[in-house]
């Protein structure tokens, strides 16, 4: 009996260890990738990759404490090794640390496993030393990141991988001049300026001073990437976009309805191909004044663009909900159909394959308004040529007439007439867009172009 029951008790146990084991499942998590702080706030985070030597840190840390500025310095697991008494300085000095990995390798050609390795043992080493954490910080070894590696890294504890909106190349040894130019010429609200402490930087503890006095004369403060970040939040405004893992440019010039050369235009893209998570892309838009009457539905098909187009375009919750005198963004699509005052009525000349309910569709009426309006005996006959009028509201988006050019070809008994008649056209547009000597002399199987509304 005691048997059973000690039986019974470890498989009891057994079980629960089993359901607590697998009942959690852990969730991955990206890294954020940032190179902006998101502010309109005249602030710039000066930052410094130490790769090995650090020959210059010591010149860097005594412009950046006699001007009282605190920086952020990503140093690998090696440079901290190589020279300790310089990463106590830093921490001294009350500047901040970020992990850069320990020995500087291509995060896009290491497993995951790699990874882990390389950011504990950068963050064991720089810990031990300063007795700061490097988390949640983290910058990438050449810049070079892809989804596989910012998952692995945001799983690591570390959910701000930093890149840059100006980067300095002063490893290349410029001079001073170009490096404090680049720098002051190119200054935004919230940029993250790239630099080095390695020896190959000789430019840099000379263009530091002369940065720091003309952004102070332009009104820019100085904080490390921690003060940046606690004081904006990456978030998208209505006419902008944050690039997420496994975007292209084509993908969300798709999503939001405009071409790639236009986001590549609007956000000054040297290489379409190359964008970066966590990067805000402005999306060309034009504005749109909601009025008395407008849905979604309506003013998309007025400029020839989708609901869920407009829905991203400007961050919309609920699309059944609009509010008069809203400003509405739309796309700037080629091609974009721009809202023209029109009168209370206007006349529309039916076509070949027209019905009222794709009149009525076309103009955000419904048919019943367009029979009453024209005082129609039945909703169902209707014929080419007939002038219709259209009751429309005040302020209503009427979309303007897109040419369509379809070819048609000359048969027997066939003239110019006839042939403008069956389409809804002028002889005369037919005579212009064929270059036709005279409107009396078509041969049977001319093709000729008809420029269809």
């Amino acid at each position: 009996m005691r048997l059973k029951i000690g039986l019974a008790s470890l498989l009891l146990t057994l079980l629960l260890l089993f359901s607590l084991t697998f009942a959690l499942p852990v969730t991955a998590s990206s890294s954020q990738y940032i190179t902006k702080g998101n502010t309109t706030s005249k602030m710039v985070a000066f930052t410094f990759d130490d790769g090995s030597d650090g020959k210059n840190t010591t010149k860097i840390l005594q412009v950046l404490n006699a001007n009282k500025i605190k920086a952020t310095f990503f140093v690998t697991g090696k440079a901290a090794e190589n020279h300790p008494q310089l990463i106590k300085n830093i921490a001294d000095q009350g500047h901040q640390f970020g992990n850069h990995s320990y020995s500087h390798p291509d995060f896009t050609k290491i497993s995951a496993a790699q990874i882990k390795t390389e950011l504990d043992k950068g963050e064991a080493v720089i810990k031990n030393i300063s007795g700061k954490t490097t988390k949640p910080y983290f910058r990438a070894p050449f810049g070079s990141m892809n989804a596989a590696s910012l998952l692995a890294v945001g799983n690591l504890g570390y959910t701000k991988t930093i890149g840059w909106t100006i980067d300095t190349v002063d490893w290349k040894g410029v001079s001073s001049s170009e490096i404090t130019n680049k720098v002051v010429n190119n200054a935004t609200p919230g940029m993250i300026v790239l630099m080095h402490t390695g020896e190959g930087a000789t430019g840099t503890p000379g263009a530091l001073q002369n940065m720091i006095n003309q952004l102070k004369a332009k009104g820019y403060t100085f904080v490390t990437i921690s003060q940046m970040l606690s004081t904006s939040t990456q978030t998208a405004t209505s006419g902008q976009h944050i690039v997420k893992s496994g975007e292209t440019l084509t993908k969300i010039a798709s999503l939001y309805g405009v071409t790639v050369q236009q986001l590549a235009t609007a956000n000054k893209l040297t290489n379409v191909n190359v964008i970066r998570v966590g990067q805000i892309l402005i999306i060309p838009t034009t504005n749109y004044t909601v009025k008395a009457g407008d849905t979604l539905t309506k003013i998309a098909n007025a400029y020839n663009v989708t609901v869920q187009q407009l829905v991203a375009a400007n961050n919309l919750t609920n699309p059944n909900i609009l509010k008069i005198g809203q400003t509405i963004k739309i796309p700037a699509k080629t091609g974009t159909i721009v809202p023209q005052p029109v009168p209370t009525t206007i006349n529309y000349t039916v076509k070949a394959g027209d019905t009222l309910y794709s009149i009525a569709k076309r103009y955000g009426v419904t048919v019943q308004s367009i029979v009453t309006a024209n005082k129609l005996a039945s909703a169902n006959v209707i014929r080419v040529g007939q002038v219709l009028k259209i009751p429309v509201s005040t302020g209503t988006i009427v979309p303007k007439p897109v040419p369509t050019i379809i070819n048609y070809t000359v048969k027997a008994g066939d003239t110019l007439y006839s042939i403008a008649k069956r389409y809804g056209v002028t002889v005369q547009s037919i005579v212009t867009i064929n270059k036709l000597a005279s409107a009396n002399v078509i041969k049977i199987g001319q093709v000729l172009k008809i420029p269809t509304v």
